[in-house]
C-alpha cells in the first residue's frame, strides 16, 4: 500500500482527501504546516507527496525545494495543487506534477499511482 503525505492547512480538504485516497488503497499521513513536512516525512517515509501551494506558514514551492535538497526525498514524486495556475513556479521548484484545484476525485488516485 503506497503512503501519501498530504500537506494542506485546510482541514475540510484534508478530511476529504484522506477519505478518498484511503478508499483507493493509499496509506495517508498529514502535515498541516509546511515547516513540519521534512520532520514528518522522515518519520513516515511517504512514497509520494500532495502539497497545497498556499500554506499558512510557507509557500508550497519552498516546501518542495526543502524536500528536494534532502537525499531521502530528492526523487520522491511531489504533486503541488492550487486554485491558481502557478504550474511554472511549482515545477521550477522541483514538483513532479502540478494540478489545478478543485481536484477531480475520480482521477486523483490514478494520477498519483502513475507517478509511483
Amino acid at each position: 500500500m503506497p503512503k501519501i503525505m498530504i500537506v494542506d492547512d485546510d482541514r475540510t480538504t484534508v478530511m476529504l482527501l484522506q477519505t478518498l485516497l484511503s478508499m483507493d488503497g493509499f496509506d495517508v499521513c498529514v502535515a498541516a504546516r509546511g515547516k513540519e513536512v521534512l520532520e514528518r516525512a522522515r518519520q513516515e517515509h511517504p512514497d509520494i507527496f500532495l502539497i497545497d501551494y498556499h500554506l499558512a506558514d510557507i509557500e508550497g514551492p519552498q516546501v518542495v525545494r526543502t524536500l528536494r535538497q534532502d537525499p531521502d526525498f530528492a526523487t520522491t514524486p511531489i504533486v503541488v495543487a492550487s486554485g491558481m495556475n502557478v504550474e511554472r513556479e511549482a515545477v521550477e521548484a522541483g514538483a513532479s506534477l502540478f494540478l489545478i484545484k478543485p481536484l477531480e476525485p475520480a482521477n486523483l488516485a490514478q494520477i498519483l499511482t502513475s507517478l509511483l
